[in-house]
């Protein structure tokens, strides 16, 4: 990057910083003498996936590496206060404490468990500023309202004295980052503030972050495993790879023209938009140095697929379906307010075919998803999976029609059991529904769907948090295929997944689906990637369908108002 770290320019200079951790193997360095400066009032994006070392790089800055398993190794890292370097790690305890919030603050990467949920929002942002400023705590209460209104929250009077399950994941991040702000900082690190929201909450956050740099006049260090989101908002960015930098410098450069092959795959992993591969480009191809070449889908073959598809009859069908919730009772128990999270929605789907099912947090469709599957009753209307009506069986016939209906969970470390190893968890199905007759079948049985979505043998007796994120998302997939299912529901099933996982388990997926025939609904908050997924497209708002056609034809020509915003929110990059 232009220029030298000591010119009056510059708020920040990492140079030479390495971290590493102890463990009972040894030590394992998570960064290794990376080096790069913050211009004032700039953005400058750290990218790369989990594990790349970015937030452990935040984490630093902030003085917050855990101790004593953790340490900064070697490096400085250099605050600039008119032209004089002040080196952070030089700093002791109390006087790094005084800074935390006040001159350097963090929004963590999840607001949900960087919240205290025993505490109101209102007095978790009331505490920093109380912490940082000499002012009475009706003044802190004035200051964090002002600061609730600041960052877009509805009822900010009523969100002062919400907890934080009360509120959606926006609402929560926008908590976040009021509480960041509140003592305004003249450096603020966003460490994933955007990831598992709907686009267009995205949008907004990354707007709102915009607005409120200008206003406080901040310099902004916003990391992600996203160069799409990283080109909405930042000036400079930094590749990281394995804890090293592997690339940085101006955005538009690293975006039309990436040297690095680490980076190049970075950019080829997204689903474009304006085609539609057969197989998505995965990181390791690049990194690798094969050959990638592309292949695509032409409208013909599609159109072609697509008539063998809706020739036949539909293998589900809902018709007129209702799921309602009771959000509040009174004293004795009477309803007092429903939330229609379903409301009389009529819909097909055909054997073969991926029904993309889209929507921001909140519209129903993970509620309709699980009504179709009957994890939930429905309110009203019927189900009909082929020629039986689930919506009229009883438990008995139920529990068997589980082994055609099968569906993958949004959080796959929630839907593992803990005290399961991998091998158990996919195993245990077979056992329910009495499959392959004896366990070292079963077990047989086990290892081949391992291979079969890219895990090794040797997995079979690793816990959940023995794998990482994606590891976990292909044994889920595993666990789902076990008992040889018809119909798979994927419920956000790659939200939270690094855009080159997210890759690959798309691609196991619709491998999957070529191999055995699958049908899929696939419900996801992201338009580009149910573009990529589906064959026909619903567009769900507020419990209610706003659109449905063919995916290309939805996306390409939006009938709604609330498709098209869905499109327009959509990160485009370096235009």
């Amino acid at each position: 990057m232009p220029g030298t770290p000591t010119e009056n320019n510059y708020h920040l200079s990492i140079s030479g910083l390495s971290v590493e951790f102890r463990h009972e193997g040894g030590v394992f360095k998570a960064v290794r003498d990376i080096s790069f400066s913050l211009k004032k009032g700039s953005t400058l994006g750290i990218v790369g996936e989990s594990g790349s070392g970015k937030s452990i790089t935040s984490l630093a800055i902030m003085r917050l590496i855990p101790h004593p398993q953790g340490r900064i190794s070697q490096g400085k890292i250099d605050f600039f206060e008119n032209g004089k370097a002040i080196n952070i790690l030089d700093l002791k305890e109390p006087e790094m404490r005084s800074w935390r919030g006040k001159r350097i603050s963090m929004i963590f990467q999840e607001p949900m468990t960087s919240l205290n949920p025993a505490y109101r929002c209102g007095g978790q942002v009331m505490e920093n500023i109380l912490q940082h400023e000499k002012v009475s705590k009706k003044i802190a209460r004035e200051r964090t309202i002002q600061l609730f209104n600041e960052v877009q929250l509805p009822r900010p009077a009523e969100i002062f004295k919400s907890y934080p399950h009360q509120l959606s994941g926006g609402q929560k991040q926008r908590v976040m980052i009021a509480m960041a702000i509140a003592c305004n900082p003249e450096i603020l690190i966003a460490d994933e503030p955007t990831t598992a929201l709907d686009v267009t909450v995205q949008k907004t956050i990354l707007q709102l972050l915009k607005s409120l740099q200008l206003k406080y006049n901040m310099s902004l260090i916003f990391i992600s495993h996203d160069l799409g989101v990283i080109a909405e908002i930042a000036d400079e960015v930094v590749v990281m790879y394995k804890g090293e930098i592997v690339e940085k410098g101006n955005i538009k450069e690293i975006f039309t023209n990436p040297k690095h092959p680490y980076t190049q795959g970075l950019l080829a992993c997204r689903p474009p938009l304006d085609r539609r591969p057969r197989k998505l480009s995965v990181i390791a191809d690049y990194v690798s140095g094969k050959a990638v070449t592309g292949d695509f889908i032409s409208n013909a073959e599609r159109a072609e697929q697509h008539r063998k598809y809706y020739s036949k009859a539909p293998l589900l069908k809902a018709e007129n379906l209702s799921s309602h919730f009771i959000s509040k009772r009174s004293f004795l128990g009477k309803p007092l307010e429903v939330v229609k999270a379903v409301d009389d929605v009529s819909l097909e789907v055909y054997a073969g075919e991926t029904l993309g099912l889209v929507g921001e947090s909140g519209c129903g469709k993970t509620t309709l998803g699980r009504t179709l599957l009957r994890l939930k009753d429905p309110t009203s209307g019927k189900v009909f999976y082929g020629e039986r009506e689930l919506t009229r069986l009883n438990s008995g016939e139920l529990r068997k029609m589980r082994k055609k209906i099968q569906i993958i969970f949004q959080d796959p470390y929630s839907s593992l059991n803990p005290r399961l190893t991998a091998g158990l968890a996919i195993l245990e199905p077979m056992q329910v529904h009495g499959l392959h007759g004896t366990d070292k079948i079963r077990k047989s049985k086990t290892l081949e769907l391992l291979k079969k979505v890219g895990l090794e043998e040797s997995h079979f007796y690793r816990y959940p948090h023995e794998f990482s994120g994606g590891q976990r998302q292909r044994i889920c997939i595993a666990r789902a295929l076990a008992v040889d299912p018809e119909f798979i529901v994927c419920d956000e099933s790659v939200s939270a997944l690094d855009v080159s996982v997210q890759a690959q388990v798309l691609n196991l997926l619709n491998d999957l689906k070529s191999e055995y025939g699958f049908t899929y609904i696939f419900i996801s908050h992201d338009l580009s990637v149910v573009k990529f997924m589906s064959d026909r497209m619903l567009v769900m708002r507020n419990g209610r369908v706003q659109e449905t056609g063919e995916a290309d034809q939805v996306y390409g020509k939006p009938q709604s108002e609330y498709t098209r915003m869905l499109i327009d929110a959509i990160p485009k990059g370096i235009q």
